[in-house]
């Protein structure tokens, strides 16, 4: 019994500490480090002309190849690009850069950060294959890229190419899979700071039959929303439609089915022939269809058993002239701000029901507000003077991608977020790394 209470006291000493230390353990602070990462823009190949719309004059950049790391201001809201890929600090406005050849075609993509895998539906390495996968990397250090190709014959060899630190290289896209049609390309970089590119450019001799940009999505899934197809009514006297082309492909080892349903004005359908569709895995296939419908333009939901990825082209005339468009998936919407000086695209949006707000500001600084509402699909133009879009807010289920017309023809622009804030946890200092 004499030891009774020095036990109790003891036992007592020990459970607060216990408690002390757990506490302090819980309520530790942890700090983070927010930033913009760089985002990447393709570089101008020969007989191309390019521009990137900005959404300040003071946004700062740089050469790829430039050894330096000196940036300076672009000093204007739409600036030409004569060959280089530039690294440009977009802090939060991702900018989008326009490519045409003239009289031939054009098209856009959204210059952004580096990829950590990136699929690419579009193309093809036939005779009449001029395009190229463009690889950029835009690190310090080199690099190691996969390259692995799909198309209506079967699943390719795995290409490994080695890029130099700053630098870009161009793989033609006949070489990936030679004499094949359809193509569907997933790039894998192993290590480094990739950003890849893909140009569609097609021809028969000296004629030129199109072009655009392929862009990119990350990866398969079980859902596609392909939100904004171009679809040009026949003139008067004129009987046929326009036609479109969904190539599809199923990655995996198991063969699987598809629906593809239109969204429109009109309605949602689906078109004859494209319910419960078979496909075989790991071969590319493709399907045309010919809404009737009224619109200018459309979207498809693509929902399959097994994970797959596609896209659709378009054929369209633009300047009395035959040009094509793939119109590729995008994730669900998200806030976010993209350039757009010097454009007024159409953008479309997809999704059961939509609620979307969006701002504009204008060349002179001013800012105008909409909200677009809707089932199934909704159109929203953006104002001809405005230098940046924003994405205030959305319902969920939404998608988003615009369509741009030039005197050199037509292209597709997802809406996605290219210059995406960062968060990197910053670790705490303790007294018991110096004093263990």
């Amino acid at each position: 019994m004499k030891f009774e209470k020095p036990f109790l006291f003891l036992s007592a000493l020990i459970a607060c500490f216990v408690i002390a230390s757990g506490v302090t353990t819980v309520s530790k602070p942890s700090n983070f480090s927010e930033s913009y990462p760089v985002v990447v823009c393709p570089p101008t190949l020969n007989g191309l002309t390019s521009q990137i719309s900005i959404s300040s004059r003071k946004t700062q950049y740089q050469r790829l190849e430039n050894r330096s790391s000196k940036t300076v201001p672009f000093k204007a809201l739409r600036f030409p690009v004569t060959k280089d890929s530039l690294v440009i600090s977009a802090e939060g406005t991702t900018p989008l850069i326009w490519q045409s050849r003239t009289g031939s075609w054009a098209g856009g993509t959204l210059c952004s950060g580096p990829n950590a895998a990136a699929w690419f539906v579009g193309g093809t390495a036939n005779v009449t294959s001029r395009g190229r996968l463009i690889l950029i990397n835009s690190g310090l250090s080199d690099s190691i890229v996969d390259v692995q190709s799909y198309t209506e014959n079967a699943k390719q060899p795995i290409k490994s190419v080695n890029l130099k630190s700053k630098s870009y290289i161009q793989l033609s896209l006949d070489s990936l899979a030679p004499g094949d049609k359809s193509l569907a390309v997933q790039v894998t970089p192993r290590s480094g700071r990739v950003n890849a590119f893909m140009i569609d450019e097609q021809g028969a001799g000296l004629k030129a039959l199109g072009g655009d940009f392929v862009n990119s999505y990350p990866t398969a899934s079980k859902e596609v929303v392909i939100p904004a197809i171009p679809n040009q009514l026949p003139k008067a006297g004129q009987k046929a439609s326009a036609s479109h082309t969904l190539r599809i492909l199923t990655p995996g080892d198991v063969n699987t089915t598809f629906t593809l349903e239109v969204l429109s004005a009109d309605g949602k359908f689906i078109p004859v022939g494209m319910s419960s569709r078979s496909i075989e895995a790991g071969v590319v296939s493709e399907f045309s269809f010919e809404p009737k419908i009224s619109a200018s333009a459309f979207a498809v939901r693509v929902t399959s058993a097994e994970p797959i990825v596609a896209s659709v082209s378009s054929s369209v005339t633009i300047s009395r002239h035959k040009d094509f468009v793939w119109s590729t998936a995008t994730p669900p919407l998200t806030p976010m701000s993209i350039a757009v000086t010097g454009l007024s695209p159409l953008i479309t949006f997809a999704g059961e029901s939509i609620s979307v707000k969006v701002q504009a500001k204008l060349v002179n600084g001013k800012t105008v507000s909409a909200s677009v509402k809707g089932s199934d699909i909704a159109t929203w133009r953006v104002p001809a003077n405005a230098r940046s879009i924003t994405i205030v807010s959305s319902s969920k289920g939404v998608f988003a991608g615009a369509l741009i017309a030039s005197t050199n023809g037509y292209g597709f622009i997802p809406i996605v977020n290219g210059s995406a804030l960062t968060r990197v946890e910053v670790p705490n200092s303790n007294i018991r790394v110096l004093n263990p």
